[in-house]
């Protein structure tokens, strides 16, 4: 055995040795990363999913906008389901079963289309038929009149052309079968696309309860499946606020047009077909955007053709009565059943309306609204948990805007039920 300074030689030698590993370890996170400081790509098969998600992606979309009608009118049978939905419910805690709710909803709706078919169209194929073989007794008083509309004609030779035009009409539409062919189609077009919302509307009313469980399990269990629920109860909330106030512009519409009528017939100036007339007013302005002047286009004809003083007056109410509907009836309605802000309103249907025509004008409010619910649910509670002061401060804003709208719109309902119950309490008190 070995001893001596050799020995502790021997020893000084090796205990460096073994407290090496100690002295000399460093932080991994000191060490230069690879090639020369500088991260590693992420591997091929990264961006191989990348491209392939954004090629799905761009082709999902490409098949949207080759079939966009379809999926507008899936749009819009989507909207029409939802806003009955609380009519349908209703019915419901009466005892009517879903399916027959439904039936009964929609046997009203085409009873009251039938009904004003009845009422307007005979009555208007009979003053078009009148208007038609008058039209060269009209032109012939034009002629004759003097005032400059009468010189203008007579100078410029209009009535003999009219008088040409209106013979030979017949003639040229028969010659032009490519014309008539269009007509046919696009007629045809739109019959086919109102009876499709209608049978897809039918069809969504009733699975929308199944329709909603369904889309909930799209969401991952637990928080997100609740907020993804949360999401879908006030979006269709919203949309069901949005028909609910289309109803009552319309309604207003229709009303106000018949007070206007009855109004100029007290002063000898009224014009023939007032209600059906105002009943039509009512049922185009459900159109968003158009919908106000497809209404006031027979009842102007009309009163034109009874004398160029009430077709002034009728024309003059109906521009009046649109732009307060549109800056005033509108935003102030759909304030109270979307919850958006009057800017919101008008600036939502421009954009959409610009963009997708009709159809996005239908659509913009029920779309502003669920973007609105999808921010404020999604991001900004998010922020507020983060603590943001600012974020903190939007949501009670929302939140009290919200609880006032429904505040006023149980107080209405509770105004009207009082109305209603005087009226039935007047009609069962006995005559004496």
């Amino acid at each position: 055995m070995a001893s001596g300074p050799g020995a502790g030689e021997t020893r000084s030698v090796t205990e460096p040795s073994a407290t090496a590993p100690s002295e000399t370890t460093t932080d991994p996170r000191a060490e230069p990363e690879p090639h020369g400081g500088r991260r590693s790509w992420p591997p091929m098969s990264y961006w191989a999913r990348v491209t392939l998600t954004v090629v799905a992606v761009l082709t999902v979309l490409a098949a949207l906008w080759s079939v966009v009608n379809i999926v507008i009118l899936v749009l819009m049978a989507a909207v029409l389901a939802i806003g009955l939905d609380p009519a349908v419910r209703a019915l419901q805690r009466r005892g009517r079963s879903r399916g027959g709710a439904v039936a009964l909803i929609f046997v009203g709706v085409l009873a009251f289309v039938l009904l004003f078919a009845w009422l307007i169209v005979p009555p208007l194929v009979k003053q078009i038929g009148e208007l038609a073989n008058n039209i060269p007794r009209y032109i012939e008083r034009l002629g004759h009149r003097d005032d400059p509309l009468g010189r203008y004609f007579r100078d410029t030779d209009l009535a003999e052309r009219l008088k040409d035009f209106v013979a030979h009409l017949p003639s040229k539409i028969t010659s032009s079968f490519g014309t008539v062919l269009g007509v046919a189609g696009r007629v045809t077009s739109a019959i086919f696309n109102l009876v499709t919302v209608a049978i897809l509307t039918v069809y969504f009313m009733l699975s929308l309860p199944r329709m909603r469980r369904t889309a909930s399990l799209a969401f991952p269990k637990g928080e997100p499946r609740e907020l993804g629920e949360v999401v879908m109860d006030q979006s269709i909330s919203r949309i069901g606020g949005y028909v609910a106030g289309n109803l009552v512009t319309s309604v207003i519409c229709g009303v106000s047009a018949l007070f206007t009528f009855m109004v100029l017939s007290l002063f000898g100036v009224g014009i023939p077909f007032a209600f059906p007339l105002a009943v039509w007013a009512g049922i185009a302005d459900l159109i968003p955007a158009v919908g106000a002047y497809l209404g006031a286009f027979p009842a102007v004809v009309v009163a034109f053709f009874q004398s160029p003083l009430i077709g002034v007056l009728v024309l003059t109410y109906f521009v009046v009565y649109q732009q307060v509907e549109n800056y005033v009836i509108v935003p102030r309605v759909m304030k109270n059943a979307v919850n958006l802000s009057p800017a919101a309103v008008i600036i939502s249907t421009l954009v959409f309306g610009s963009l997708f025509g009709f159809a996005g004008a239908l659509l913009a409010l029920p779309a502003a609204a669920t973007i609105k619910v999808v921010l404020l649910e999604v991001f900004l509670r998010d922020r507020v948990a983060e603590g943001d002061p600012i974020a903190q401060e939007t949501l009670e804003e929302h939140d009290r805007a919200e609880a006032e709208a429904k505040a006023d719109a149980s107080a209405r309902a509770t105004a009207r039920k009082r109305m209603l119950r005087r009226i039935q309490d007047r009609l069962r008190k006995p005559r004496g």
